[in-house]
């Protein structure tokens, strides 16, 4: 079963249950995937398509919940936290801290890196074998931090 079609069912399944948050979250997660596929002017989007528009919906609450915490609203927050939780789930299981920095360290290795200079070639190694299992800003920091 195509990841697509496992949160049209978790939809289906949320709206006979009567979860009101978890059917709004689904919604806007069905209405993004439904976007893509028209902008990419294709029937169906494959696992990974669909997995980087989780990821960049899940972004968008992460920064949101940021936003309304700073600005008081922690109502407002609590929606979005309910909401990326939801997101989560379709997500896969993010690298621990060490398993980030060993696949850091074989990137820099793999590059043949020697400076700051060559981040970008680094950069693009990490995030490839991170596959989404990590945040970009950790990434970045951490690489920055590992080379001379």
């Amino acid at each position: 079963m195509s990841l697509q079609q496992k949160i049209t069912d978790a939809l289906k399944s949320a709206m006979l249950a009567k979860q009101a948050e978890r059917t709004t979250a689904l919604r806007a997660l069905k209405s993004a995937l439904g976007y893509t596929q028209i902008e990419k002017k294709v029937d169906s989007l494959d696992d990974a398509a669909v997995m980087a528009v989780i990821q960049k919906e899940a972004k968008k609450r992460k920064d949101s919940i940021e936003e309304f915490e700073k600005g008081g609203r922690a109502d407002l927050a609590a929606t979005e936290r309910a909401e990326l939780a939801v997101l989560s789930e379709f997500l896969p299981t993010a690298l621990s801290t060490e398993e980030v920095e060993a696949l850091v360290r074989e990137a820099i290795a793999e590059a043949g890196a020697t400076s700051k200079k060559d981040m970008g070639a680094v950069m693009k190694l990490a995030t490839a074998k991170a596959a989404g299992r990590a945040d970009g800003k950790a990434l970045s920091g951490l690489v920055s931090r590992l080379l001379p």
